[in-house]
């Protein structure tokens, strides 16, 4: 997580924790699925950011959380004044070998160096534990949300498409081949609501001013026309994507 655009939500640390949607239950129990019969499960939120996933894990197991970026380690630490946050990177892991049964990754597995994180993920892991990396997308099924993505132009976010298949994490020795599943993860907002979640993506932290702030406004004016968005808070259709694989 050295580029930019990957080192650039610290500066939105507070917004993000405000804004950003949580993951949906079901995933993060299928993710949790293969160690769920584990006594004493000792689980890794691996680029936890500002906790948006260390919440839904402490329901379920104790929680060690590593976050790259100071601001947003901080943040986490505020929400999450209990949890084991440390500083550290998929690279870099600062924790002992065979000390976790899960590492969870949301929104961020992207952002690594595969070659370098899965050696260290697979370091921490004990056998037969699991790595799960989610993301939260908007559902392109639905018409108005491809409208949006289409009228903000410059907008990378990732879009869920039903018929979408194939997501899978990189092949590596240590691992068993990865599985994919997704489970609907609808949020209630509304159009400032959606203009401050936007505002936290990387391309928005990254684009030059006046091109972040014409995007947005040509959403604003695409949900003014829209029946299911103009009157006031609706449901942003949403999908938690999940995948996983186990340590051999």
């Amino acid at each position: 997580m050295t580029t930019p655009r990957a080192r650039s939500f610290g500066t939105v640390a507070a917004e993000y924790a405000r804004h950003r949607p949580e993951y949906a239950d079901s995933a993060v129990d299928w993710a949790l699925e293969p160690v769920a019969d584990r006594p004493d499960r000792q689980l890794l939120d691996l680029a936890a950011g500002t906790g948006k996933l260390t919440g839904a894990l402490l329901a379920r197991g104790p929680v060690i959380a590593v976050e790259p970026d100071p601001p947003m380690l901080a943040e986490l630490r505020v929400l999450f004044p209990d949890v084991d946050a440390r500083e550290g990177s998929a690279e870099a892991i600062p924790l002992p070998d065979e000390s976790v049964d899960a590492v969870l990754v949301g929104q961020a597995f992207h952002w690594f160096d595969p070659e370098r994180a899965l050696p260290e993920i697979a370091r921490v892991l004990r056998p037969g534990g699991v790595l799960a990396a989610l993301w939260n997308g908007d559902d392109a099924t639905v018409e108005w949300v491809r409208g949006y993505h289409d009228a903000a132009g410059l907008i990378g976010l990732r879009v869920r498409d039903r018929a979408e298949s194939g997501l899978h994490l990189p092949e590596h020795p240590a691992f068993e081949a990865s599985e994919h599943s997704a489970y609907p993860n609808a949020v209630r907002t509304s159009v400032e609501g959606l203009l401050a979640t936007l505002s936290t993506h990387s391309w928005a932290l990254v684009a030059e001013p006046a091109d972040r702030d014409a995007a947005l406004a040509r959403v604003r004016d695409y949900l003014a026309t829209r029946p299911e968005t103009s009157a006031g808070e609706f449901e942003l259709p949403l999908f938690t994507d999940v995948v996983r694989m186990l340590r051999k």
